[in-house]
């Protein structure tokens, strides 16, 4: 798919579109259907969104990274900066349900950190939900592709005659999804991604106290992501173990998504441990996306925490708080790579530029230094870059 619409553009990437997603329309989203996105909401899921907005916006607008200049030594000196990076693309995933909240954790960022370019994907069809387009027009995107899959990906990462390539691209999926942005990453004619975010997981530590009904809730509102994700309960307490595994039967049964929770929960399982220690030990090794602590005194654990993309604190603070609207990002490393990488971040959305500029008595003084270290590594031009200013 990815060297065919590499090769074939738009065209390509329409015929995969349709083969897989059913689309018969042309994908860029009109102008009318923006307009008439805000009219045909439900008045309560547009005041919710927002309020997640507002609170998305509030967490995130700290985290624009601040410049900086150092003189390192007299008449040396070095600054940092920081600029936007100018396309984004933004994949919004939609195959078993549309995710508007994705769309403003991704959004939101983008337009704080001042991307001049910001285009979505999504997998929406031709009856493209007006929750989508109305988040959309939250955060100031008015290009927009119904399309997904490995298409989407391939379309925004080479771009075409009628869509210009994204520098950069962010945004979770399945493992289609995943495997076509890491290899578009490693393409030189592709571009940049966030990180590999593929399924999703959440880990639960709990101990004997904790409400096993509060722990099911929360392990099912993971599992219902899809058949691929993975919910895992950890616990020194096997009495608790089987409390939730008891919650977990009676709560499917009401569950709408209750197919898909049953395919997903034969990918989880629960681990007793000696203490909650050995708890926190395994999360570390596991690298959990969501790692959930239900126990008393949860922020004590706080500096024991090493890798996880999102952790929330106490027996109240349930995932779907930091999925929608408390205002930290849902858009996280999966699969262990939380170990290496961070979620999605205002800085995400930005890179940094180096400057230096040397008076000539700065440069005179750092001579000697240069000059040796070139010659160290056999580099003649690079040490006489500097003998000829001496001069």
């Amino acid at each position: 798919i990815l060297t065919d619409v590499k090769s074939k553009g738009s065209k390509a990437a329409l015929e995969y579109a349709r083969k897989y997603d059913g689309y018969n329309d042309d994908i860029k989203v009109t102008r009318k259907e923006f307009e008439d996105a805000e009219n045909k909401i439900d008045s309560n899921v547009k005041k919710a969104m927002i309020r997640a907005y507002k609170n998305i916006e509030n967490f995130h607008l700290h985290q624009k990274p601040q410049s900086y200049s150092v003189e390192t030594e007299p008449g040396v000196k070095c600054s940092r900066e920081f600029r936007p990076i100018e396309n984004v693309g933004l994949y919004i995933p939609g195959g078993s349900a549309p995710l508007p909240s994705t769309l403003l954790m991704l959004g939101i960022p983008a337009k704080i950190a001042g991307c001049k370019r910001i285009i979505a994907a999504s997998p929406v069809g031709n009856n493209l939900p007006p929750e989508i387009l109305f988040a959309a027009n939250l955060c100031g995107i008015k290009e927009f592709y119904k399309i997904g899959g490995a298409q989407a990906i391939a379309l925004m990462a080479y771009g075409s005659k009628s869509v210009k390539k994204a520098d950069k691209i962010f945004g979770p999926g399945n493992q289609y999804v995943t495997a076509a942005k890491m290899l578009v990453s490693i393409d030189p004619e592709g571009c940049a991604i966030d990180m590999p975010a593929g399924p999703s997981e959440v880990l639960v530590i709990a101990e004997e106290n904790s409400d096993p009904e509060f722990v099911a809730s929360d392990l099912l509102s993971q599992a219902e992501h899809g058949n691929d994700s993975q919910s895992l309960l950890v616990s020194d307490s096997q009495k608790l173990v089987e409390l939730v595994e008891e919650e977990i039967v009676l709560q499917t049964e009401r569950l709408t998504r209750k197919k898909i929770i049953e395919q997903s929960l034969k990918n989880s399982f629960a681990l007793i441990t000696e203490n909650l220690s050995e708890a926190i030990n395994f999360s570390n090794d596991y690298a959990p996306e969501h790692l959930i602590l239900n126990i008393k005194d949860a922020g004590k654990y706080i500096p024991l925490i090493q890798n996880a993309g999102s952790v929330f604190l106490g027996e109240f603070s349930p995932e779907s708080a930091g999925d929608y609207a408390s205002g930290t990002n849902h858009s996280l490393p999966t699969y262990g790579y939380a170990k290496s990488y961070s979620g999605v971040s205002v800085e995400s959305f930005m890179k940094s530029i180096s400057f230096q500029e040397l008076s000539k008595e700065g440069l005179s003084a750092l001579s000697e230094t240069i000059i040796n270290l070139a010659e160290a590594e056999s580099l003649d031009a690079h040490s006489s870059a500097v003998k000829v200013r001496m001069k």
